[in-house]
């Protein structure tokens, strides 16, 4: 699984319990930022000297904080796209509207300025080398606007098409294909009824009176995913807290989420809009990021091929903990083999649920 982020604490605001949840499952979770967040608000007083404005030492602080947060939520693998400070933060403005733009002036070696197929190339690199069956990233407005979310969208959207070719640039690795593609998303009546818990409470969300007050809102009927980890709910918050410089625990997020009856955090949404979407019969909405996803020769390549530390989650999941998908297809290829046995892809007619089981170990 591959997150692709645009700074440090984007990732466990949007996707915290989910990562989480898929490493205690035995998932290989990635992580990729685009920048170190350099030019993020300081909301710690003695800590204001690392503002751009004044030290400009916030983006090596926030790689501190990024690692803290990983430590957290047991993500061993996060990277910064070209290493760390390859691209910077570009920053941002809010219009006459309230919503989010770029700067008037804008650096050159910012994020929003970066060679679109220079940063996608990176991307490939890693997606080819890591081999990820989900890939989860922004939508096309990045989200609430942000220049670098929306960056991160369309270097995230051109890199996974450019991974699959097989014709493009092979010193990059062996193409390969991402199977299902996740843009985050916020229902609409999540935050209705989140805004509205906060009103009784006395609580100012970030000035918001309602929901239209929020742009990066979606109507509900976009959703197709909701992931429940609230067992991994108190990891994420741990995480937040990690993110010092941007996340007070006195500020809203943490007084939003300790309502009693607020889902705001603790259940994560999402679009997909790469792949099929699976669900369980009677449900509305699909509950794993993993569901229907099959490994094949097609995609995997040699076993041999595949990285150490995938091989070592193949081991870890047992074909008969892959899952209760009732669905069935027909896959092609051979066994793909952990060195314990139990993980494996049989070969044709094999169950979808034996598939998603070893999926999930390896992306």
């Amino acid at each position: 699984m591959l997150l692709v982020h645009a700074h440090p604490d984007d990732e466990t605001i949007n996707n915290g319990a989910t990562m989480a949840k898929y490493v205690a499952e035995g998932a290989q979770v990635t992580l990729v930022t685009c920048t170190r967040g350099e030019e993020g608000e300081v909301l710690v007083p003695e800590l204001a000297h690392l503002a751009a404005a004044d030290g400009d030492g916030l983006g090596p602080h926030r790689e501190g904080e990024l690692a803290a947060a990983m430590a957290v939520l047991g993500v061993t693998d996060h990277r910064f796209l070209g290493g760390p400070g390859r691209f910077r933060d570009t920053g941002m403005l809010y219009d006459e509207s309230g919503a989010a733009t770029k700067p008037e002036t804008i650096r050159p070696d910012t994020f929003w300025s970066a060679d679109l197929l220079e940063a996608a190339d990176l991307l490939v690199s890693i997606i080819r080398e890591i081999r990820p069956q989900v890939l989860v990233t922004y939508d096309e407005h990045g989200g609430y606007g942000h220049p670098d979310h929306v960056q991160a969208h369309r270097v995230a959207t051109y890199a996974t098409s450019l991974a699959a070719a097989p014709s493009y640039r092979i010193d990059l690795g062996a193409p390969w294909a991402v199977q299902k593609v996740y843009w985050s998303a916020s229902p609409r009546s999540v935050m209705a009824e989140a805004l509205e818990l906060a009103k009784k409470a006395g609580i100012n969300f970030f000035d918001m009176e309602s929901v239209e007050d929020l742009p990066f809102l979606i109507d509900d009927e976009l959703v197709t995913t909701k992931v429940t980890a609230r067992q991994h709910y108190d990891q994420k918050m741990a995480a937040l807290r990690a993110h010092a410089t941007q996340i007070t625990e006195d500020g809203p997020f943490f007084a939003l989420a300790g309502l009693d009856g607020s889902n705001a955090f603790a259940d994560e949404y999402y679009r997909l809009v790469q792949g099929r979407a699976v669900r369980d019969a009677g449900d509305s909405l699909e509950t794993d990021l993993f569901a229907g996803v099959q490994l094949d020769d097609d995609r995997l390549g040699d076993s041999d091929a595949v990285p150490p530390a995938q091989h070592q989650r193949m081991a870890e999941v047992s074909g008969d903990d892959a899952g209760s998908e009732a669905a069935s297809a027909a896959t092609t290829g051979a066994e793909s083999r952990a060195a314990n046995g139990t993980a494996k892809v049989a070969t044709e007619g094999a169950s979808v649920a034996r598939n998603e089981g070893v999926a999930r170990a390896v992306g």
